[in-house]
C-alpha cells in the first residue's frame, strides 16, 4: 500500500500582541520621550510561549524629533526575567528592566522605529508590562514640545550612559538549546558546536585546532559563559599557517566528542584509511555579533565517535537537530549528523538514525530538485513513510538551515526551517517506513558528522552546531529551540 503521511504543525503563538497606548481607547501604553519634541509608541509582542519560558519582541516607534541614543525602561508585573536579548544591551534589577541601544541602532529618525527581541522566563502568569519610558520620560501618547524659554527637566544626553562596543557582545549566560531540551524532559546527551555554547553555563572548550607549522594544538573556547566562540584565539594561533579542526568537544559532560573518523566499510583518504580533517577557516560566520567558524566538509572529511555514552540504542527514543549551510551540499553519500553503527560498517536496515542533507536521489527524495532534509536509517535515505518519493518533504535551502530528525518506537518525524528567522515546519510525522527492517529500529549509538554509517565520504556540507537528546522531544520544545537559534543571529 502506497501512502504519504505528512502532518504540518505550526508553532503555537501566545497571541499577546499589544500596541500599548497610554492615552485614549483604554489600551496599555503609547509613550512620549523627553526630547525637543518627543513621543513614541511601543508594541510588545509575545511571539511564542512554553512552560516557564517565552519569546518576545519590542518595537519602538519614534513619533517625535530624531533620537541619537536611546534607553527603554519598564517593569515586569509578575516577576518575569530576561534570559537572553538581542539588538540591544540590558540590565535587570528585580522587576525593573533597562534596555539600551547597541552600536548599529542608536539613531531613530522622526517617524522611524527600532526593534529588539528577547527570551524570558516566568512562573505562574506572563502578563504584559503596563507602561514604558524612553530616555527617562514616560510617554503620553502624543508629541510633547518643550515649554518656551527652557527645555524639559529630564533632558537626555546625546547617547545612553553605557557606550556599546563596536560590535554586539555575546549575551550574558542564559537559556540555550540544551537548557530548553532539559526543561522539556529530553536532555542533551551530545552537544557539538564550533560557534557557540549550547548551555547557558558552559564555559569550556568548543573545539581544538592543530596548526601545520609545528603540529601543536590549541583548544578554542567561548568569550564568556553561554557565549560565542573565541575566534580571535584561533586567528592568532593559526596566523600565517593552516589549521585543521582535530576535536569537536561534547558540551553535555558525557565526553561524546567527535574526532577524525577511522576507516570502515570505506577507507578514507588520509593515512591509515582515516578521513580528512576540516580546514578550520573555510566556514567563517557571525553569531551574537561575533566572528566564529563552522565545520566545512569537503568530500573526504569526516568525524566520528564509536564509543559513546548515553546515546540511544535499539528502539530507544531520541531527537537531534543541526544547523547547516543550506547552500553547501552535493549528491554524494552522505552528509549526516547523528546516530550510526559502532564498527563503521553497514550493519543492516535500521542500524542508523541520522539527519541527512543534500540532493542525492539514489534512495529517497522529496518534492522539487532538492536539497532535502531526510533521515539516514541505513540502506535508505527516507523523506517520509515511502521508500522513494514523499511529496511532503520540500526542497529547502536557507543559507542557515535548522534540520531536525527524531524517532521513537514506530514513530518518527522530519522538521526544518530557516535558522535566521521564523518557525519550524513539519515535513513528516508518522510511522516508520513501509519497508522491512525499520520497525523496530536497531540503532547502535555511535555519532557521525559529514559521512555515512559505513564511512561513505563523498558528501559536502557545512555544520555549525547540533545536539542529540535522550527521549523524543515535543514540537513545543523544538519550537523553543528554534527561537533560541534565531536569537543567536547567525549571519
Amino acid at each position: 500500500m502506497r501512502n504519504v503521511s505528512s502532518l504540518r504543525r505550526r508553532l503555537k503563538l501566545s497571541a499577546a500582541v499589544a500596541a500599548l497606548l497610554v492615552a485614549g481607547a483604554g489600551m496599555a501604553g503609547t509613550h512620549a520621550a523627553s526630547a525637543a519634541a518627543a513621543g513614541c509608541q511601543v508594541t510588545y509582542t509575545v511571539a511564542s510561549e512554553w512552560p516557564g519560558g517565552f519569546n518576545a519582541s519590542v518595537n519602538v516607534n519614534n513619533l517625535g524629533d530624531p533620537i541619537d541614543g536611546w534607553s527603554l525602561t519598564w517593569a515586569f508585573p509578575a516577576g518575569q526575567t530576561i534570559t537572553q536579548l538581542w539588538n540591544g544591551s540590558y540590565t535587570q534589577s528585580g522587576s525593573q528592566v533597562t534596555v539600551t541601544n547597541v552600536s548599529y541602532n542608536g539613531a531613530i529618525p522622526s517617524g522611524g522605529s527600532t526593534e529588539f527581541g528577547f527570551n524570558g522566563s516566568f512562573s505562574g502568569s506572563n502578563p504584559k508590562p503596563a507602561s514604558f519610558a524612553l530616555n527617562g520620560v514616560t510617554c503620553t501618547g502624543g508629541v510633547t514640545s518643550p515649554s518656551p524659554g527652557g527645555s524639559p527637566s529630564a533632558s537626555p544626553s546625546a547617547s545612553p550612559s553605557r557606550t556599546p562596543s563596536s560590535t554586539p557582545s555575546p549575551p550574558p549566560g542564559g537559556t540555550r538549546p540544551c537548557d530548553i531540551y532539559a526543561a522539556g524532559g529530553t536532555p542533551c546527551v551530545a552537544a557539538h558546536s564550533t560557534t557557540r555554547a549550547l548551555y547557558g553555563s558552559y564555559n569550556g572548550p568548543l573545539y581544538q585546532v592543530r596548526r601545520s607549522s609545528d603540529n601543536t594544538t590549541r583548544d578554542i573556547g567561548v568569550l564568556s559563559a553561554g557565549g560565542a566562540a573565541n575566534a580571535a584565539a584561533q586567528d592568532s594561533f593559526c596566523a600565517n599557517t593552516t589549521c585543521l579542526i582535530t576535536i569537536i568537544y561534547d558540551q553535555s559532560g558525557r565526553n561524546n566528542r567527535l574526532t577524525q573518523a577511522p576507516p570502515g566499510g570505506f577507507s578514507g583518504p588520509a593515512p591509515g584509511g582515516y578521513d580528512n580533517l576540516a580546514t578550520a577557516t573555510k566556514a567563517p560566520t557571525t553569531v551574537y555579533g561575533s566572528k566564529a567558524y563552522g565545520v566545512y566538509v569537503d568530500p573526504g572529511v569526516g568525524y566520528r565517535n564509536n564509543n559513546t555514552n548515553g546515546v540511544a540504542k535499539g528502539d530507544q527514543p531520541e531527537g537531534m537537530y543541526a544547523i547547516f549551510d543550506g547552500t553547501h551540499y552535493n549528491g554524494g553519500c552522505c552528509f549526516d549528523y547523528g546516530n550510526a553503527e559502532t564498527n563503521s560498517r553497514d550493519n543492516g536496515n535500521g542500524t542508523m538514525e541520522a539527519i541527512y542533507f543534500g540532493n542525492i536521489k539514489v534512495w529517497g527524495y522529496g518534492a522539487g530538485n532538492g536539497p532535502w532534509i531526510m533521515a539516514d536509517l541505513e540502506n535508505g535515505l527516507f523523506s517520509g513513510v515511502n521508500q522513494k518519493y514523499n511529496a511532503g518533504d520540500p526542497t529547502i535551502s536557507h543559507r542557515y538551515l535548522t534540520a531536525i530528525i527524531k524517532g521513537e518506537p514506530n514513530h518518527w518525524a522530519i522538521r526544518g526551517g530557516n535558522a535566521q528567522s521564523g518557525v519550524l515546519g513539519t515535513f513528516y510525522d508518522g510511522k516508520r517506513p513501509n519497508v522491512s527492517g525499520y520497525n523496530p529500529m536497531k540503532k547502535e549509538g555511535a555519532i557521525i558528522l559529514g559521512i555515512g554509517g559505513d564511512n561513505s565520504h563523498g558528501a559536502a556540507g557545512t555544520f555549525y552546531e547540533g545536539v542529540m537528546t535522550s527521549g523524543y522531544p515535543t514540537n513545543a520544545t523544538e519550537d523553543a529551540v528554534q527561537a533560541n537559534i534565531v536569537a543567536a543571529g547567525y549571519r
